[in-house]
């Protein structure tokens, strides 16, 4: 059966989506007042809104004007996002925002409906949320004072704005508008693991949200792009939850290739990624998403050792098995819950948090428990730095490059703010697995091989120079960088690496974390033009509302893959930071 507040929303192409999170839960935003995706209460939650894998469940507000063009813009320094529709009857205007912070339990949305030129609008508003990726049906629906209220499987649903909405049969509410010129309307809708009661006050839940964006995204000035550092800091943060962890992306099942295998779920926290976040946030100068990720993956540390798992949720639980989903999925995907990653093995990891460490004592932000958990990193590099590993791509175990050249950059990150005992003993451990790498992972040319055995070429390659382990200007290092540069682009665009014999472009998209990474590794060796051109590169590939999935298309010109990607959005303002220098 198809329903009414579902048939006229298509799914549409990823670059015409924004974004709206609160740290809790994320939602995302469709052109033409579309919400297709929120995930309730929490980010690793059963969707409630699954009309961008193709499930039921949609809240959509839209002016019967027409014709009418749309378009949007984030609010400075915010995950506000402002829908602005351009008509025969003039401009009108929807915000759209998850109340910001979030709480564990209730996901509270906003949305205010503004007629901001001097003609008023009829808006049509549907809603049906649908527990349960679109499966469960609305029970119990009741309009006391306005105010609606039902269920939809375990969660509590109350709406304030709607008094003259109608409930179909089928769970969807309805109403007409008619927003007056220069006047507004308040929509808000409640998700809850408990009924709510007390009054709504959209006004304060506006300003209270608008006030702690601004407070948490601090104004930047002096990189090479301001408003994508600011973007970065707002899309950081609506991904890192109160507990701590920041999810890799909002989504799952959003296909790195049409009709291809690779279709993950992102709704996690990679440890890898949120050092990358945290590492980005204090090259320019910040410190609360370094603070986030210090505590979060030190306690993680201090729990799981040597075992540490690469990724967790947010609260710091294990990341459930893949299954199957009862959604149709994205065009081209099928659709699933949970990461087979959880049972991985990846060393970088380690490399990557002692570097996210001495980042933070080198800012006098490591205390006691963070000294402690660095400790426990180190040591689990030197009892399973000889074994093989997935990797920073999540591949079969080998004995990658990679990952033994970041655990060097880790080491001697943190034994240059360490105490002498162990910063010597650090520094030794760093010696030998670069003398280790060197003897078996050099090849005759001179440049990285991407494992022991395997001396094809990894952009992955660049990332140890970046960090400091190694020298940027060493001959080895600039070597990898031009083979890079030779070998893993095509038309303009960087790929990982090279899947046997199938050519650039075919196995797989662009990745954009390679092209920042590409960016970065030539201003270590002051070839800024073409930086230059690499980070203009990557700034193209992105949402209308300026968001990076994980991969790009160039022959469709189409993202690929989950939104958004928070790794990419972090090394994309490092390489603002090192090029504003």
């Amino acid at each position: 059966m198809v329903h009414a507040a579902e048939r006229d929303i298509p799914t549409s192409p990823l670059r015409d989506h924004a974004f709206g999170a609160d740290g809790e839960r994320g939602m995302v935003i469709g052109p033409d007042g579309a919400i297709v995706w929120m995930c309730a209460p929490r980010w690793d939650s059963d969707a409630v809104f699954s009309r961008l894998l193709g499930g039921r469940g949609a809240f959509t507000v839209r002016p019967r004007s027409a014709p009418r063009v749309w378009g949007g813009r984030y609010e400075p320094r915010s995950l506000v996002w402002r829908h602005r529709w351009s008509t025969t009857d003039g401009p009108f205007e929807c915000s759209d925002a998850l109340a910001y912070p979030g709480d564990d339990d209730t996901a509270i949305v906003l949305r205010r409906l503004e007629s901001t030129g001097a003609s008023p609008h009829l808006v049509d508003v549907s809603l049906a949320p649908r527990a349960g990726f679109g499966v469960d049906d609305a029970t119990g629906a009741t309009c006391v004072d306005g105010v609606w209220t039902w269920r939809t499987g375990h969660l509590h649903v109350r709406v304030t704005g709607l008094p003259s909405a109608v409930m179909s049969a089928d769970g969807e509410l309805t109403a007409l508008l008619e927003v007056p010129a220069g006047g507004r309307v308040d929509v808000v809708l409640e998700l809850s693991t408990s009924p709510r009661s007390g009054p709504v006050d959209a006004d304060a839940l506006w300003a209270a949200t608008r006030a702690r964006w601004h407070e948490v995204v601090p104004q930047v000035t002096g990189t090479a792009a301001d408003a994508d550092v600011e973007r970065f800091y707002a899309v950081a943060h609506g991904l890192t939850s109160r507990h701590g962890g920041m999810v890799a992306a909002a989504t799952t099942g959003l296909p790195e290739q049409l009709a291809g295998s690779r279709n993950y779920d992102y709704r996690y926290a990679w440890v890898r990624d949120q050092c990358f976040a945290g590492l980005a946030d204090s090259a320019a100068g910040g410190h609360r998403l370094l603070d986030s990720a210090v505590a979060f993956i030190a306690a993680r540390l201090r729990t799981d050792g040597a075992s540490l798992r690469p990724a967790y949720t947010v609260t710091g639980e294990p990341v459930p098995d893949e299954r199957p989903l009862p959604v149709p999925g994205y065009p081209g995907a099928t659709p699933i819950a949970g990461n087979h990653a959880n049972a991985q093995f990846q060393l970088d990891a380690f490399g990557e948090v002692l570097l996210l460490f001495a980042r933070a004592a080198r800012a006098g932000r490591l205390d006691d428990a963070g000294w402690e958990a660095a400790r426990i990193a180190a040591d689990a590099i030197a009892a399973r730095w000889d074994e093989p590993d997935a990797g920073i791509w999540e591949l079969e175990d080998r004995w990658w490059t990679h990952s033994r050249l970041i655990c060097v950059s880790g080491l001697r990150a943190i034994a240059d703010e360490a105490p002498p005992e162990p910063a010597r003993e650090w520094r030794a451990l760093a010696r030998s697995i670069e003398a280790r790498v060197d003897d078996e992972c050099v090849t005759p040319d001179g440049r990285w091989g991407r494992a022991a055995d395997d001396a094809r070429l990894d952009v992955a390659l660049l990332l140890p120079a970046i960090r400091g382990g190694v020298d940027a200007r060493a001959e080895v290092n600039a070597r990898t960088l031009d083979a890079v540069l030779a070998d893993l682009v095509h038309d303009g665009h960087a790929y990982r690496f090279r899947h046997g014999e199938i050519p650039l472009g075919e196995a797989e998209g662009a990745f954009l974390l390679c092209e920042a990474t590409l960016a970065l590794a030539l201003v270590r060796l002051g070839r800024r033009e073409e930086a230059v051109r690499w980070f203009e590169r990557v700034r193209g590939c992105v949402t209308v509302a300026g968001l990076y999935s994980e991969e790009w298309d160039p022959e469709e010109r189409q993202l690929r893959g989950n939104i958004p990607q928070a790794f990419v959005h972090a090394l994309v303002a490092q390489a603002a930071v090192e090029l504003g220098r």
